[in-house]
């Protein structure tokens, strides 16, 4: 089956005020994905990694793009194909509590 990587944006202030039987529907889907296999977690702190042309890895503390939302998690997911996948996250937290949710391809 197809996998595909989520990248999840929302911050407390959206997640906050979002009625909480929305918000909790929406951790059942987490769930509900997690028995499905997929592997989920929450974003940390990012490092960006450089080597060019192999000479010398460099790192920078921080992430290398910015949005008005940070970066709250991601998920790699199984679907039958992008609208099952869209199917599946368009209930997840970020994607109900005033984020959003990205959805990408593995090929």
């Amino acid at each position: 089956m197809p996998k595909f990587v989520t990248i999840q944006y929302g911050d407390r202030a959206g997640y906050d005020r979002t009625p909480q039987p929305i918000r909790d529907a929406a951790h059942e889907q987490d769930v509900k994905l997690l028995s499905e296999g997929a592997l989920i977690g929450r974003a940390g702190t990012p490092v960006q990694v450089r080597n060019p042309e192999a000479s010398g890895v460099e790192t920078r503390d921080g992430a290398f793009m910015s949005s008005d939302l940070p970066i709250a998690g991601f998920a790699v997911i199984e679907a039958a194909d992008l609208t099952d996948a869209i199917e599946k996250v368009s209930q997840v937290p970020c994607a109900v509590a005033h984020g959003v949710v990205e959805v990408w391809p593995l090929r």
